[in-house]
């Protein structure tokens, strides 16, 4: 039992730590890149977001391996 909690916690641990990371790294180089040029906001927001989802269906597929840890 406490084997499996420890999957389950580790499983989701380092799926969010990772997606966090991403998250944080996405944010922060499209903040420099529209620091940098203005004008470009509206080409770098979309690409952004879908990366930003992208990254975090990474934690929902964590999410649910640690769900299905039996």
């Amino acid at each position: 039992m406490e084997n499996i909690m420890l999957a389950k916690a580790l499983a989701i641990g380092l799926g969010s730590i990772g997606t966090g990371l991403g998250i944080g790294f996405i944010g922060s180089k499209a903040v420099e890149a529209i620091g940098r040029n203005p004008e470009a906001s509206g080409k770098v927001l979309v690409p952004m977001l879908l990366a930003c989802a992208f990254a975090e269906a990474i934690a929902i597929y964590a999410l649910v391996i640690a769900f299905s840890i039996k």
